[in-house]
């Protein structure tokens, strides 16, 4: 559910399905599983390179995503040893994808949390990871209120504040992210669901279900957008305010 409190009020939301997914475990689904693969073609597909890849500036495309997620938390100061990383996701649909957001939950050998990345992504392919340490860890949800410093949308200024609310994800899952201008709300998203067993059987009825998921999530978008545009909301061009998009992986080049 998408609800824009400020300058005008617009909703809308939607039907969706993701996919929570051990990181050490896509290899050996994409074995188990007819309809779903890793880095090659089929009704759902999961690809390394959608996802946060490093250096930033001349990423090595031949590691895994664990590999990359592994060493940007080394950069932040965790190690997880043997432990576990978590992610949800979208996938592939027959070779299409768009993630406006992905979600790391990282678990140490313990099988205690310790960290999550929230890796938000714009439809100029760019992407930016929001690291959420374990002291953001409280009652299960991570709590994150920053700078997004961003091209998220063009009806928003780039020093607007992300509010980050991960539960660790169960049975249910309830996530929301809220958008904030002077500490004063203007924008609320949630991501609320059942957790479902991921066989050949429930692949095939989520893609009966909705068919082109990544497709009907980024036609969503801009058809709103001109909705948005013909409810005259303050417009951004891409190019504006670059000083403030800071950290971008695949920076868009003007």
């Amino acid at each position: 559910m998408h609800h824009r409190l400020e300058p005008k009020k617009h909703s809308f939301h939607y039907d969706i399905f993701m996919f929570y997914l051990d990181l050490d475990e896509i290899e050996m689904l994409s074995k188990k599983l007819r309809f779903m693969s890793y880095n090659r073609f089929n009704l759902f597909n999961y690809k390394d390179s959608e996802h946060l890849q490093l250096p930033r500036e001349n990423p090595d495309k031949t590691k895994t995503t664990k590999q990359h997620i592994t060493h940007f938390l080394s950069e932040n100061g965790v190690e997880i040893g043997k432990g576990k990383i978590m992610l949800l996701t979208g996938l592939n649909t027959l070779g299409y994808n768009f993630n406006p957001v992905s979600f790391y939950y990282c678990f140490n050998e313990q099988n205690e949390a310790i960290c999550a990345i929230a890796e938000v992504s714009n439809t100029f392919k760019e992407m930016k990871p929001y690291f959420l340490s374990k002291e953001q860890l409280n009652e299960g949800v991570f709590k994150l209120n920053t700078k997004k410093h961003f091209y998220v949308s063009p009806f928003f200024d780039h020093d607007t504040n992300f509010d980050f609310n991960l539960p660790l994800p169960g049975e249910k899952l309830n996530i929301r992210i809220d958008d904030y201008k002077d500490d004063k709300r203007i924008f609320i998203s949630t991501l609320t669901g059942e957790k479902e067993a991921l066989t050949d059987r429930k692949l095939l009825g989520f893609f009966l279900s909705i068919p082109f998921v990544s497709l009907k999530v980024i036609t969503l978008i801009h058809w709103n957008a001109m909705l948005l545009w013909l409810k005259k909301i303050p417009y951004r061009k891409k190019g504006e305010h670059l000083e403030l998009q800071k950290e971008v992986f695949n920076a868009y080049k003007q």
